[in-house]
């Protein structure tokens, strides 16, 4: 018994095995039944779902999220719960490559000007020859550091540990006071937890140089509004920001009201790719099951 929050994830996951009954549980209300081997909780939902897991028998709660903080907290006892890795890597990489790209060619400039119907070429920094730091190096982070390899430029890679890899070397935290000031660009991609909450402060921000640009595809409060507001207030530093903390922002925050901030509204992995890649996900758990095989991409038990 296989649950998915609406129709769309059960057309895109097509024929299933005979042994194999899928049914559509938005986890609005109580469940269906008193056992669902898995269950495919609604997205970008938050936790409050998980809490109609209670008394609820399953093998797996498969999420569509790679991020799973707060959901300790909010699973009931007996689950196992997995992410989502493997389905946002490549659109999470785009938009951040996007965002860059944006944001070092002016574009968010040049569109407000035309708004106006002026025409208003301006010189600004390329990608090539910049040096890029990329604090996080998990799944996105790789899929990151894929894309940027042809854009010619010099890329240090920072991760929970240090190590080296076919690449070269990958720093740990220790190295980011050194790295820094050093960056024009900086992406970050870690996951939120204790470690990193407010990890880009404004101890991080004061590090690096004059004009650089912050990307964070991560989450909302990895870094610090005040602090990420004082910077970009001053003018010192550039900021492209696919989350918030608030999220979403209220309509009158000061970040939507300064040039040297560009926002996109936590779409990391809202794109076309995502469904087919969530169906092949779900297909391949439901494959491992009947296998009698341990779940792919476990990250919690409770």
């Amino acid at each position: 018994m296989v649950s998915v929050p609406n129709e769309r994830l059960r057309a895109a996951l097509g024929e299933v095995d005979a042994r194999v009954e899928v049914i559509v549980w938005d986890m609005k209300h109580d469940a269906p039944r008193e056992k669902i081997d898995i269950v495919v909780p609604p997205y970008l939902e938050g936790t409050k779902p998980l809490a109609k897991l209670r008394g609820l028998q399953t093998w797996l709660v498969q999420s569509q999220s790679i991020g799973y903080n707060g959901v300790a907290e909010a699973l009931p006892e007996g689950h196992v719960y997995a992410n989502a890795a493997s389905v946002h890597e490549a659109s999470t990489a785009e938009l951040a490559l996007a965002l860059v790209l944006a944001s070092q060619r002016g574009l968010d400039d040049f569109v407000r000007a035309a708004s106006e119907g002026r025409w208003a070429p301006a010189w600004h920094d390329s990608l090539a020859d910049r040096r890029v730091l990329l604090v996080g190096y998990g799944g996105v982070g790789a899929a990151i550091a894929s894309r940027l390899a042809p854009f010619e430029v010099t890329m240090q890679r920072v991760a929970s540990r240090e190590r080296v890899d076919e690449h070269g070397r990958v720093y740990g935290p220790s190295a980011l006071a050194q790295l820094l000031p050093a960056a024009d660009v900086v992406i970050v991609v870690v996951p939120l937890n204790e470690e990193t909450e407010h990890l880009v402060n404004d101890e991080f921000l004061s590090r690096m140089r004059d004009g650089a640009l912050l990307v964070n595809v991560a989450r909302g409060p990895v870094a610090d509004t005040e602090a990420v507001l004082r910077h970009a207030r001053s003018g010192r530093l550039r900021f492209a920001l696919d989350v918030t903390d608030p999220e979403p922002l209220p309509a009158s925050h000061e970040l939507f009201t300064l040039s040297n901030v560009l926002i996109s509204p936590h779409v990391g992995g809202a794109t076309s790719a995502m469904l087919p890649r969530m169906a092949r996900l779900l297909a391949t758990q439901i494959d491992r099951m009947l296998a009698g095989e341990s779940p792919a991409n476990v990250v919690l038990r409770s």
